[in-house]
């Protein structure tokens, strides 16, 4: 029999014992501060004006989206967000609607605020009437030179009528557009903002458009600004063989002046494409994929990119492959660094949640930085919030392609050894779901023979408790029960090595309740075979199992030539990140 070495094995008892209160988490949506709240609030997007406050614009009314009276407001903050001022009305809630205001601040402090408005008044499409006029019409600007107090006239950009517009149902006679993404800098004192055209009502045909102006920080005469509406030709950007949904596009300027833009589509997957003229041209769209190789999963919904002041990127998405409105919690960030031209995306974090998974949803973000400080703003369309975020969880995204050290906060047991089948240890104890923020256990096998079921860990006791075990194709299965409720989630399939080392890192995290995986440094995000690759804990189950963590006997019946193992087992009193656990695998590797 080999001789166990226990090269090391130690409880916490101090701060992170499993009877420390629940710190405060900023994932948490509802923990943000509320910038407005009505029937409909979107896009709740931010300037910080040259008086160092902050200038919010977004669009509003008093119903759903698209019943009618939508218009655009601005808001001022002279506390970062804490406090907001009365609205101010950019363009007042009328039978033409107004909506979806993006702005940008230009160099000598004038405030732009770019939108949609229903100048054509258009309400019936042959024999329907009141239709949702709200993508129909002009996309207009006013600007504000005193802080957003108030606002000139209105001005019409210079849309070209191209092929999408001659298709759709005016035969463009009416255009059918709208835009997410805020207007950016380009080159030393240039603008461009993008937008999406549609070529048949209500949301299809998409493709992506962009307005540049190369004269917006100079010029102070609206009537003298110089507008490009590109790319050249009469199409849009679009890939022919991503179908009808390619909307949303937004952009950012590398560093070598290189346009990068992100879009939605319809395929549970965004899409990306460089323009290396200044947006004359693009390439032919993509799907975008983490450093890892695998693509990068997303419904329909926003798909929003930023550029920070240390020239680094982050990514907002939804990490789930749906081809609807639905699924935007929780809500997910990579962080983006430039290589070889390229934008090489990290996989992802969770960064908010609420408890309801299925129902609440957030979209359409903006980032807000100051004095070396990070905020984000959302939108659940009725109440809009802003969140301070530590710089320290946006390194870690941004180191993550780098990061190699096991991690230590909050490791309750940590065993290694030639082999620890069939050992048992003692915890503290086991936090309740319903109580604690949930656990993490890393650790390595090597696994010679599958037999499904076989138990790889466990805390069961009295019908209660949780374990991992070998599940169909090359996977694992979680499962926790209190006896009443359970909750369990597989890991994505062909992940187990066999003959070789395997490191599963599994994640359970209470307060977001997403069980997720980490195996061989990868994030398991369901691939082709399945939409999601996290689950849904039921965090309100009691007490479970109990203070001991046993690992299995996985000798397969005594066939001692297919004998599985395990060489090193911890556990966290905490959810450890995606980027902790794939730093843990580095350093074990």
């Amino acid at each position: 029999m080999k001789r166990l070495i226990l090269l090391h094995c130690f409880l916490m008892i101090g701060s992170y014992t499993f009877s420390q209160s629940i710190s405060f988490d900023f994932r948490e949506r509802l923990n943000g501060k509320s910038i407005y709240r009505n029937g409909y609030i979107d896009q709740p997007y931010v300037v910080v004006l040259n008086t160092k406050e902050w200038l919010c614009v977004f669009t509003t009314g008093a119903g759903a989206e698209g019943s009618g009276g939508q218009h655009i407001v601005s808001s001022v903050s002279h506390d970062k967000g804490n406090t907001w001022s009365k609205p101010v009305s950019i363009e007042e809630s009328s039978a033409e609607s107004a909506s979806w205001a993006i702005p940008y601040k230009t160099h000598f402090g004038r405030v732009y605020v770019f939108y949609n408005y229903n100048g054509d008044k258009i309400h019936r499409l042959n024999s329907i009437e009141n239709i949702r006029e709200d993508m129909l019409g002009w996309y207009c600007f006013k600007y504000s030179d005193d802080q957003g107090a108030t606002w000139s006239k209105r001005y019409r950009l210079p849309i070209r009528t191209t092929l999408v517009d001659r298709k759709n149902d005016w035969a463009g006679k009416v255009q059918i557009l709208w835009g997410i993404g805020k207007p950016i800098q380009v080159g030393q004192k240039g603008m461009m903002l993008a937008f999406t055209k549609l070529g048949k009502y209500l949301q299809e045909e998409g493709e992506g458009w962009f307005m540049r102006c190369d004269n917006i920080n100079s010029e102070r005469d609206p009537e003298k600004l110089h507008w490009n509406n590109l790319p050249e030709g009469d199409q849009g950007l679009r890939n022919p063989d991503f179908g009808s949904v390619q909307e949303e596009q937004n952009i950012v300027e590398l560093s070598n002046g290189t346009l990068y833009c992100m879009y939605r589509t319809g395929m549970g997957h965004p899409a990306e494409s460089y323009s290396y003229d200044g947006g004359k041209t693009w390439t032919t769209p993509q799907i975008p994929t983490y450093y890892t190789g695998e693509l990068i999963k997303h419904p329909r919904a926003c798909p929003r990119i930023f550029k920070t002041k240390n020239g680094k990127y982050l990514f907002w998405h939804h990490v789930n492959g749906g081809t609807t409105y639905e699924n935007r919690n929780p809500a997910w960030i990579s962080g983006g660094i430039e290589k070889n031209g390229k934008i090489i995306w990290s996989q992802p974090e969770i960064l908010f949640y609420t408890p309801d998974l299925l129902k609440e949803r957030m979209s359409y973000p903006d980032l807000i930085e100051q004095d070396g400080r990070y905020w984000i703003t959302e939108t659940n369309k009725e109440q809009a919030l802003s969140h301070e975020i530590d710089s320290a969880f946006f390194n870690r995204l941004w180191n993550q392609l780098n990061i190699r050290e096991i991690s230590t906060k909050g490791i309750a047991l940590n065993v290694t050894g030639d082999n620890l089948i069939n050992k048992e240890f003692k915890l503290l104890s086991i936090q309740e779901p319903s109580k604690g923020e949930g656990f993490t256990v890393n650790l390595v096998a090597n696994i010679k023979k599958l037999k499904e079921g076989e138990v790889i860990f466990e805390n069961r006791d009295a019908g209660k408790g949780f374990w991992l075990e070998m599940s169909a194709n090359n996977a694992v299965k979680f499962t926790m029960t209190d006896g009443v409720k359970t909750s369990s989630w597989t890991s994505d399939t062909g992940v187990v090595k066999l003959f070789g080392s395997t490191e599963i890192s599994l994640i359970v995290d209470y307060r977001s309740k997403v069980i997720s995986y980490v195996i061989n440094g990868k994030f398991n995000d369901g691939g082709k075979e399945r939409v999601f690759g996290w689950g849904q804990l039921d965090n309100t189950m009691n007490a479970i199992g109990t203070n001991k963590i046993k690992i299995g006997d996985l000798a397969n019946g005594g066939d001692l030539s297919a004998k599985n193992s395990v060489k090193a087992f911890r556990f966290y009193n905490r959810p450890l990140t995606i980027s902790e656990c794939i730093g843990n695998y580095r350093q074990n590797h």
